[in-house]
């Protein structure tokens, strides 16, 4: 390689700084797009949804007033063997748990799906 081809490519590293600096999108941070994992989001939803549900139902079991939570109780009629008693608080995690799960990793498959045919080339 001789010097003329040396300063070529010194003069087009400047032109691409210069550029870069004109428009951040182009390339760098901005300009890349962020694919989910939808195992992963599947799963920490999955357990977020299923500790909250956990946790709401003991700390009820714990307070004790009566009636202990009309509208949790109201989960009974969705999730089947739900109830607002320490047992129940198992089922509920587990119910959360699934519930949560499906609902992460579908957010996270549509996502990706989104951004896979936006970024498809014409």
């Amino acid at each position: 390689m001789n010097k003329l081809d040396k300063r070529k490519t010194i003069g087009d590293r400047r032109k691409n700084k210069r550029d870069r600096r004109k428009n951040p999108y182009k390339n760098g941070l901005f300009g890349s797009i962020l694919l989910l994992n939808a195992k992963v989001l599947g799963l920490s939803l999955g357990l977020l949804c299923g500790l909250v549900l956990f946790i709401a139902t003991n700390w009820l079991v714990i307070k004790g007033d009566q009636p202990a939570g009309p509208n949790l109780q109201l989960l009974s009629q969705y999730f089947i063997g739900y109830r607002i008693s320490f047992l129940g608080s198992f089922i509920g995690f587990f119910y959360g748990f699934a519930l949560g799960t499906l609902s992460g990793a579908s957010i996270g498959w549509i996502y990706n799906t989104i951004v896979a045919f936006r970024n498809k080339p014409l």
